[in-house]
């Protein structure tokens, strides 16, 4: 059973992340502060953190910082709030690798834990693989098999890993961009969901999208993936079969206030993680590309 540490100085709202945490079948451990976390981790080796921004003694980006530099393959979500977003921005930079909005806890941080804990888990299995690739070019084509999205994402990370592109934080942070992307492509695209249908009761957002891939003309898309790689260059290709969208629509990614937006949050980890992301004219195809980091 997973262990996640949940750092916050205010009781009530490591209670709620705590039963929230328990409720996806993993056990809580707690600190009041960035310093007290940083004992738990060395004492305990959790395989998570869950963590506030603002604390005293040592605050979250500070927290990530320390994180990032001495225990590099123990995964960071952070906890937003309204007055966060300016730190929570630089906290994603610095390898937190994921964020959820307080106020939407109980919603989202089930994806966000459980994308991140199985990007640290497939990261650790393929750290003894040393293995020299020269460049390679791979071509994927997937619909709405369980486990497509997954098993693709642990793959193109295996091919990272083997040449060592990257540290464990680097690997989890392009497997979360990976995985925003492709599921991207899948409920967006081909699906045609609306984000703002997940604010609907009775997950609405889910039943609508399993009742798609069985109809026409839904149920007949594909998402095609191009992976190229090389010693200095990962460059990831994902095409969708719907009619597309207006990029020029999507947040500014250089403004933290849209962290706390209830759209967008797939691509602005996307923007945060990858050094180019660029769309084709139509908005079904993105282009991400994330070079070997010095």
């Amino acid at each position: 059973m997973p262990t996640i540490l949940i750092v916050d100085d205010a009781k009530i709202d490591r209670v709620l992340a705590g039963s929230c945490v328990e409720q996806l079948g993993a056990t809580p451990i707690y600190a009041e502060n960035g310093v007290e976390a940083l004992e738990r981790i060395e004492q305990e080796k959790p395989d998570g953190v869950l963590t506030d921004l603002q604390m005293p003694e040592m605050d979250g980006l500070e927290l990530v910082q320390s994180i990032r530099r001495d225990y590099a393959d123990v995964p960071v979500v952070l906890m937003t709030a309204h007055g966060s977003e300016e730190v929570a921005a630089a906290a994603l930079k610095h390898g937190a690798a994921s964020y959820v909005p307080k106020k939407n806890l109980r919603r989202d941080l089930g994806h966000a834990l459980r994308v991140v804990l199985d990007a640290a888990e497939a990261a650790q299995d393929r750290q003894t693989a040393r293995q020299l690739l020269i460049e390679s070019e791979t071509k994927f084509v997937f619909g709405y098999q369980p486990g497509a999205v997954q098993a693709l994402v642990s793959h193109l990370q295996n091919g990272l890993a083997q040449i060592e592109f990257g540290d464990h934080a680097d690997l989890i942070q392009i497997g979360t961009a990976l995985t925003e992307a492709l599921t991207n492509a899948l409920d967006h695209g081909n699906l045609e969901l609306d984000s703002a249908l997940r604010e609907a009761p009775d997950n609405a957002y889910r039943r609508l999208g399993n009742e798609r891939s069985e109809q026409p003309p839904y149920k007949d898309r594909r998402v095609h993936v191009t992976a190229r790689l090389t010693p200095t260059e990962a460059s990831y290709t994902i095409r969708d079969e719907g009619p597309g969208f207006d990029p020029s629509t999507l947040p500014d990614p250089t403004d933290p206030e849209n962290l706390l937006l209830a759209s967008g949050r797939g691509i602005m980890l996307i923007r945060m993680f990858m050094d180019e992301v660029t769309f084709n004219e139509t908005g079904n195809s993105i282009t991400m590309i994330k070079r070997r980091p010095a």
